[in-house]
């Protein structure tokens, strides 16, 4: 049976996934100041079961920028910790190290290709955080099992950045699940279908 693909995904409501202070509004800071310990239990929970992280290049960057930074481990929420040390595959052309992330490994080519291979192969479950144009073509290659959206309760109009769903086709979505911490964040978790003829 192939491995199941989630995309997992942080959005404001009006779907940032993240944001520019230097663009003269906010600095909203981690979670957009909207962490609460309800959340906080869930995230750590969801990575208790072991599973194979992907990430594009662009966003592998960044994590492992605030990751391998000499951070202390008990300054990092809990889910943080537990997903470093779960394995990575990387798909880039342009990387050429894991800059000392722990368990990740490089792979180079078509991203479908490679992804279609691992949900062959695989004997974890595949997810992957944000990595926004591989995910969006992993999505229009019908290879993205399950989206999981975790919209914080913001508008970002003026700060707002990396639009979530701007690279996307039309989807008919089916809701799995859907759940409210602290009083004000939601995960929401969706069957994608792409409508045909919409490019999706």
């Amino acid at each position: 049976m192939p491995a199941t693909y989630t995309w997992d995904v942080f959005s404001t409501l009006d779907g940032y996934g993240s944001f520019d202070p230097a663009s003269g509004g906010v600095d909203w800071g981690g979670y957009w100041s909207k962490q609460g310990p309800e959340l906080l239990e869930w995230r750590a929970r969801r990575f208790e079961t072991p599973q194979r992280m992907v990430y594009g290049a662009t966003t592998f960057r960044e994590m492992a920028g605030i990751f391998t930074a000499g951070l202390d481990p008990n300054a990092l929420d809990e889910w943080n910790v537990r997903l470093l040390q779960m394995p990575a595959t990387v798909i880039s052309s342009s990387l050429t190290d894991t800059v000392g992330w722990p368990n990740a490994t490089i792979e180079r080519g078509d991203a479908v290709d490679i992804i279609r291979r691992l949900k062959r192969s695989s004997d974890l479950p595949l997810r992957s955080q944000a990595s926004l144009s591989l995910n969006w073509s992993l999505l229009a290659a019908g290879l993205v099992d399950r989206i999981e959206v975790t919209v914080f309760p913001v508008i970002t109009g003026r700060t707002g950045t990396s639009p979530i769903y701007a690279g996307l086709g039309d989807y008919d979505l089916e809701l799995l699940d859907s759940q409210t911490f602290d009083g004000r964040t939601l995960v929401l978790s969706y069957r994608p279908t792409p409508l045909v003829g919409t490019g999706g």
